[in-house]
């Protein structure tokens, strides 16, 4: 008798799933229809999902367990389904990108990350709704904890595949808010790698200097795990160096050798957070504090950061309306009212207002590094509160904002819950392209919480 009841593996995390594979206890296609399963039942409540083809996924799911029968080593994601944002090229299904544009489109090549999933042995489940060009524009997924609210966006249908159980694991990106915005609105993990540690080849450009791609998961450990998988050099991402890869899952189960000491930053946007979200994070300093020696010290940012939003659209505005002046000629009445006001705002960024914008990135950065200096990481509201009722839009990513432009890691950590039980979350952020200490002290918070 199987260990796992295989009607209910599509709960199972990935690290769980993956050891049961492995042990045999449990097969890919078992895994695959169960979360076909669960995409049945919730496809219309929920919404999460693009493109999908049950044939195709099977298919690979049985080809998975015919190479694990063979005795044959597995890679680290072996016969997991995994969502992947509507905006991230895949041969085998349509990338639309949100908007009629783009119907139909069929991409010849997978991206790189999408060929590295590959590689390591997962199963591509479907595509995941995105917003109309992974801006704005909301799609027609729906949060999983309450339908009448928005699941955040643009990586709106990866966060609540993850939250619903429908795949253990999915990929998204963020250029603003978008990967930790939706993980918290969602009430999942979600990680943000430091900027150009994870490959963007074959995925919609909106702001080179800004995109970065992320990943969701119900689980630290499963988080750590798809993110060793997809970081790894790329030749093909002109913004990437051949570094060495971060090795989070390994860095993560260190041993921490001293209590580790965190800023909690309230950012100049704190006045837009709602009072649960100061209550709750008041209640959270104050149990990580109790029975240690203060662990939380409230800093503020120096003054210049009031200015980074303002640099931040120019920059972020100014490149879509570069990466999107085709679909703005051929489409524009076919563009939401949002994203062609975002346009037409980037076309009267001068190339002098950007490159000053684009300039400062620096001097953020390093007055972030005098609180690392000192800090191990920060920790600061996901979002201004839980997420707002009403699909019409997808939520303020004010609070993500700075640690986009700084291109720091960051992560959600989903701690909070407002009186109603929607979930919002605690966010990390590392020093830059220190992503595997960010994942240690998160898991050293988490321990202390755990008891």
């Amino acid at each position: 008798m199987p260990k796992f009841d295989p009607d209910a593996a599509n709960l199972l995390g990935a690290c769980a799933a993956h050891a049961a594979i492995d042990q045999g206890l449990l097969s890919s296609q078992e895994l695959v229809e169960a979360c076909f399963a669960r995409i049945d039942l919730l496809v219309e409540a929920v919404g999460a999902w693009a493109h999908l083809d049950r044939d195709l996924a099977l298919e690979q799911a049985r080809a998975a367990d015919r190479f694990r029968m063979r005795g044959l080593p597995i890679g680290a994601l072996h016969g997991l389904p995994i969502g992947i944002k509507d905006i991230i090229d895949t041969v085998d299904y349509p990338t639309e990108r949100g908007t009629i544009l783009h119907q139909g489109r069929r991409p010849e090549q997978d991206a790189t990350l999408v060929s590295l999933l590959k590689e390591a042995g997962a199963i591509i489940l479907g595509k995941t709704v995105s917003t109309e060009m992974a801006v704005f524009g909301p799609g027609k997924t729906r949060n999983p904890h309450n339908p009448e609210h928005t699941p955040g966006g643009s990586s709106s249908g990866s966060a609540a595949a993850v939250a619903a159980a429908m795949v253990p694991l999915a990929v998204g990106t963020q250029t603003n808010g978008s990967v930790i915005r939706p993980a918290s609105y969602c009430g999942v993990y979600g990680f943000k790698p430091s900027f150009a540690r994870i490959s963007r080849h074959g995925v919609l450009q909106q702001s080179a200097p800004l995109d970065t791609i992320g990943v969701f998961a119900r689980d630290l450990d499963d988080l750590a795990l798809i993110a060793d998988v997809l970081m790894r050099f790329d030749a093909q991402d002109a913004a990437m160096s051949p570094i060495a890869p971060p090795c989070i899952g390994s860095v993560m189960r260190q041993e921490v050798p001293i209590e580790l000491h965190f800023a909690f930053v309230r950012t100049p946007a704190w006045e837009q957070v709602e009072q649960v979200a100061k209550d709750g994070f008041r209640e959270f300093i104050d149990a990580v504090n109790a029975g240690h020696e203060k662990t939380i010290d409230i800093v503020d940012l120096p003054v210049p950061f009031a200015d980074l939003y303002e640099d931040h659209r120019k920059v972020m505005e100014g490149d879509l309306a570069r990466s999107f002046a085709d679909e703005y000629e051929r489409g524009k009445a076919e563009l939401s009212d949002v994203l062609r006001e975002m346009l037409e705002r980037g076309q009267q960024v001068s190339d002098s207002e950007y490159d000053a914008a684009l300039a400062r990135m620096h001097d953020y950065g390093a007055l972030l590094d005098e609180i690392f200096d000192e800090y191990d990481a920060i920790l600061t509201p996901s979002t201004p509160g839980p997420a707002p009722a009403g699909l019409a839009a997808t939520g303020s990513p004010i609070m993500n904002t700075i640690w986009t432009f700084c291109g720091t890691p960051a992560l959600n950590i989903p701690l909070l819950q407002s009186p109603e039980g929607m979930p919002f979350g605690v966010q990390m952020v590392g020093a830059r392209n220190e992503d595997g200490r960010l994942f240690r002290a998160a898991r050293w918070l988490l321990d202390i919480l755990n008891g």
